[in-house]
């Protein structure tokens, strides 16, 4: 029997040096490097693209992807321990060539992509040469497959794209787009769309805006429409009709790897909160020592190491079946634990700061916001919740009795015949 909470010492090592390394060198990236996507500013190759040569030097370069395309192989738990870390700075995992949606479409690419695309594409986005765009939700529709409007159609030897993409995240980086597209109009609503690779200088690409999280922030979630965008017939991903099954396929580990980077997150204002708890007086004494304080930091803590191990027993569960859709209710609970985890955390922490905590000086407000963002982001909770409920009620049975299986009566009397020797108490005095 196998069973282990710890994590083996020489992974160990990697870990404590990966956690020293986004300490000291990239999470002070975050306040003057820019954007990371923006692979053509010459400020943010020079004080990225050294950064990514010790991690490659350290061979923990894009450890999501197997030895063929250039990483080490890591399973989904040595991802997650190493994504606590990762997660705790916007640029990290971008050195770490692990970002999304890159690593996404990258996976995508590998597994459905044709040697020409593999080259063309999927090599320099592994080498993050270039960036690129997962673009699939719509404006009217959000992430609902069955009512997408935007249409490909095959004339010649071309298809031609035509509709509007919304929350296309950087799309103004991009090199090119991995766009969903309906082709096959009158198959049933799960067979109805392709995907495409559609290179970013194509005719008839508008970006009409890039849209932000945060007031004063850059945004870089675009709203794009698609007018007659022409891309050679080989340029589909997979064959016609197969989106759905791809999405699904890339979104259940991208799921978990937002929830990876999340949790590095509520470790974050945790661990602020338990500073500020225990640094600021009043009234006479500290705020760790006021009850309803100490309430707030133990309610942030179960809440947290609950969420945890949920994660980690997912992540355990994909490296053992190998197989996502084995694992969906899993990866549904997670996604439906994660905005809820945060936003709770980071509002605590928010209150324990007082009117700093409010402010654009801590990170707090922008958990809140990003919580929100999370419980939308690949499928709004509630769908997730329904996934979930169907999932765990397809492992039990309905009864055909009047009463319940385990009905006290009908337990009591069964109790009886097994031991009727030794039951000397009526049902009442039961």
């Amino acid at each position: 029997m196998s069973w282990d909470f710890e994590t083996d010492p020489e992974f160990q090592t990697e870990l404590d040096w990966i956690d020293k390394f986004v300490r000291e060198e990239i999470e002070p990236l975050d306040y003057v490097v820019g954007n990371p996507y923006d692979v053509v500013s010459d400020q943010r190759n020079a004080l990225i693209k050294p950064l990514q040569a010790r991690v490659r030097d350290r061979k923990l370069w894009a450890c999501h992807l197997g030895p063929d395309l250039g990483g080490p192989g890591y399973g989904q738990v040595k991802l997650a321990l190493m994504n606590e870390i990762l997660g705790r700075s916007v640029s990290a995992p971008i050195v770490f060539g692990c970002q999304a949606p890159d690593s996404g479409n990258g996976e995508i690419l590998a597994m459905y992509g044709t040697d020409d695309q593999k080259e063309q594409y999927l090599k320099p986005l592994l080498e993050n040469e270039i960036v690129s765009c997962f673009s699939m939700t719509e404006p009217q529709g959000g992430s609902d497959p069955k009512v997408f409007k935007t249409k490909a159609e095959l004339i010649g030897n071309e298809w031609v794209i035509n509709g509007e993409k919304w929350f296309s995240s950087n799309a103004k980086f991009a090199d090119f787009f991995i766009v969903m597209a309906v082709s096959e109009p009158d198959e049933s609503p799960y067979r109805r769309m392709s995907m495409f690779v559609v290179p970013a200088d194509t005719p008839g690409i508008n970006i009409l805006r890039n849209v932000s999280m945060r007031e004063g922030s850059e945004g870089t979630h675009g709203y794009i429409r698609y007018e007659d965008v022409r891309i050679p017939a080989d340029h589909i991903l997979g064959g016609r009709g197969l989106a759905f099954e791809i999405a699904q396929n890339r979104l259940g580990g991208g799921r978990i790897h937002h929830a990876m980077r999340t949790m590095a997150q509520i470790r974050m204002a945790f661990d602020m909160m338990c500073e500020r708890v225990l640094s600021r007086e009043t009234q006479g004494e500290r705020l760790a020592d006021k009850q309803m304080v100490q309430e707030k930091i133990a309610d942030s803590w179960v809440e947290m190491e609950q969420f945890r191990l949920l994660l980690l027993r997912t992540a355990w569960l994909i490296d053992k079946h190998k197989d996502y859709q084995k694992v969906r209710k899993d990866i549904a609970a997670i996604k439906i634990a994660m905005p809820k985890v945060l936003h709770d955390v980071a509002s605590r922490a928010l209150l324990l700061h007082g009117a700093l905590g409010v402010s654009t000086e801590m990170p707090f407000a922008r958990q809140v916001i990003d919580s929100y963002y999370l419980g939308m982001g690949d499928g709004p909770t509630e769908v997730h919740k329904i996934t979930l409920a169907k999932q765990v009620l397809r492992g039990y049975q309905p009864t055909e009795d009047l009463f319940p299986t385990r009905h006290m009566p009908k337990e009591r009397e069964r109790a009886h015949q097994k031991y009727g020797q030794f039951a000397t108490l009526t049902d009442d005095e039961v």
